[in-house]
């Protein structure tokens, strides 16, 4: 137990289909209420599609693991209902330093630009956010959470999969039309099914200590290559929400995971890294390696596997689970548009086909911060020193520097969904791109952009002056709207004013038609998660409609 967390215990029921003896059908079983399980549960539920939620356990995860989550990250959380509660229990932080020996040579500033509602990152304990989660899952009628329910055999079939479930009172059937895989990197669902995950097992040995202290520290990160305190090696220090703070020391191969676990062993490296001998507490201490893998593909037929069950990385950059997380925000629109038979079901190929090029970002990425924070040779390691070395006064070799490059979303330019540019643009605004936010006045109530998308597919309209827009204009917004695939169009104006079946927003500062390049009339197609689909210079209903039958595998 901590001694600043008091773990809930969510109780388990007898599934009625032990008594009955009758094989249920449901739309679609999850498997996994970690974050990336309840993410996908949850943004199914938005969508109105009825969910089971099993978990072989009876609470949150325990101990802090993943702690780091993005801007991104916090942004999908929003569309959840969870991010306030998340970023008001988290650590905020924008600034990681780097340190080479006694002295800093490089840092960074994630979110350098003003005009932003999240951080550019958050720590916050992951067992936090799985009790936000669950608490916003619990409150949703469309999700059936079942605790202590371990799916011991899964069989796929045409139309879904059929899945036997162990629990304290034994064993039933649940037929489920559709199958989403999020258990974990050693996915007992996917071994089940006999398929491979593919990468390699770096031979390093990190050690994590969560430590409950007081101490002034900014919030930042911090990371050490070779300190006097921990020679020869790497360290890494952040805080965490409770004055809990993050401490990663690298151990080398040959450490023995069980003897450096031990108090006696962490305690003396904390008090080096300190520096003092102020008091603390140890809160949880775990031994860990590197691993980036992934699977060949995220979708078989009705089975879909997210999050750790496909791929997963080095905890170095923050991509394990601002990847999963990501993938759930993917995937729910797609799957919730298939069952709705607005979609065919290939449209969950192009759900494979931008993760799995996003999990290769990650993997290429997280791979290059492993092999510079271990070097393989004595020559690697030597022009790592020097990279640090030049670093002080350079700023081409701190370009080189890599402690971890941190998460940051997929701009998914090959994207089969993307309509391209027939118009010139300038910027980062391009099909394939996540959605930049900005200040925006809805009426008298200040807001941000990125709260008036997302859910369904939304059109942009940028104005100069919304009384100006013309009927043909308004006219084309209400046959969006009424179309088959609805578009719900926000105008983003320079002035105030109103527009009838459309949303108006003012941008004052023009601060979102600059991040857009957009000029009057300029339109841009988004998708459910805020992903941009297409973008004209002139609204033309045809064109959006063709865009819109892309973004749905119909074109």
């Amino acid at each position: 137990m901590l001694s600043t967390y008091q773990y809930p215990k969510f109780a388990y029921t007898p599934p009625p289909e032990l008594a009955a003896g009758t094989v249920r059908r449901v739309p679609v079983v999850v498997v996994g209420a970690g974050p990336v399980g309840l993410a996908t549960a949850i943004d199914l539920a938005r969508h109105g599609v009825p969910v089971l939620l099993l978990d072989d356990d009876d609470t949150v995860s325990i101990g802090s693991r993943g702690v780091c989550y993005a801007k991104r990250t916090l942004e999908v959380l929003d569309r959840l209902g969870c991010g306030d509660a998340v970023v008001d229990k988290g650590v905020s932080w924008n600034v990681g330093r780097t340190f080479f020996r006694e002295e800093e040579v490089y840092n960074f500033d994630l979110l350098p630009q003003a005009g932003h509602k999240r951080p550019g990152m958050i720590n916050l304990q992951q067992y936090y956010l799985e009790e936000f989660l669950n608490r916003r899952a619990a409150a949703l009628p469309a999700i059936e959470q079942r605790w202590k329910n371990r799916v011991v055999s899964v069989t796929p079939q045409d139309d879904g999969a059929l899945l036997k479930v162990e629990t304290p009172d034994g064993i039933y059937a649940l037929a489920a039309d559709w199958l989403v895989v999020a258990d974990g990197a050693r996915s007992p669902i996917r071994r089940m099914l006999g398929l491979d995950i593919d990468g390699k097992i770096f031979m390093d040995r990190f050690l994590i200590a969560d430590v409950v202290m007081q101490a002034a520290f900014p919030p930042e990160r911090w990371f050490w290559f070779d300190p006097p305190f921990h020679p020869n090696q790497s360290a890494l220090l952040h805080r965490e929400a409770d004055d809990v703070w993050r401490l990663d020391f690298q151990l080398g191969w040959n450490a023995d995971p069980e003897e450096e676990k031990k108090p006696e062993n962490v305690i003396p490296r904390i008090r080096a890294m300190l520096g003092d001998e102020r008091p603390f507490e140890l809160e949880w201490v775990s031994v860990y390696t590197f691993q980036c893998r992934r699977m060949g593909r995220f979708n078989h037929g009705r089975v879909l596997f997210v999050g750790d069950a496909a791929h997963q990385v080095s905890p170095f950059g923050a991509r394990g689970a601002n990847s999963g997380i990501q993938d759930a925000d993917n995937l729910a629109w797609k799957l919730a548009l298939v069952i709705d038979g607005r979609a065919p079901a290939r449209l969950l190929d192009s759900y494979s086909d931008e993760r799995v090029y996003a999990a290769d970002e990650n993997l290429l990425n997280s791979t290059r911060s492993t092999d510079f924070i271990t070097p393989k040779s004595g020559a690697s390691k030597q022009f790592r020193n020097a990279v640090l070395e030049l670093a002080r006064e350079h700023a081409f070799a701190r370009a080189l520097v890599n402690s971890g490059r941190l998460s940051v979303p997929s701009v998914l330019v090959d994207s089969p969904l993307n309509t391209p540019d027939g118009d010139a643009f300038a910027g980062w605004m391009l099909p394939g791109a996540p959605l930049d936010d900005a200040p925006v006045r809805a009426g008298d109530a200040p807001g941000w952009l990125l709260e008036h998308t997302g859910g369904g597919f939304t059109g942009l309209y940028f104005a100069a002056d919304p009384a100006r827009i013309a009927a043909p204009t308004r006219a084309a917004f209400a046959a969006l709207a009424a179309g088959p695939l609805p578009v719900e169009v926000v105008v983003v104006a320079a002035r105030p004013g109103s527009v009838d079946g459309a949303r108006v927003l003012v941008d004052a500062d023009g601060l979102a038609a600059q991040r857009y390049d957009a000029t009057d009339g300029t339109f841009y197609l988004v998708r459910p998660d805020q992903h941009v689909c297409a973008r004209w210079r002139a609204l033309d209903v045809a064109a959006v409609g063709r865009a819109l039958a892309r973004a749905t595998a119909q074109a």
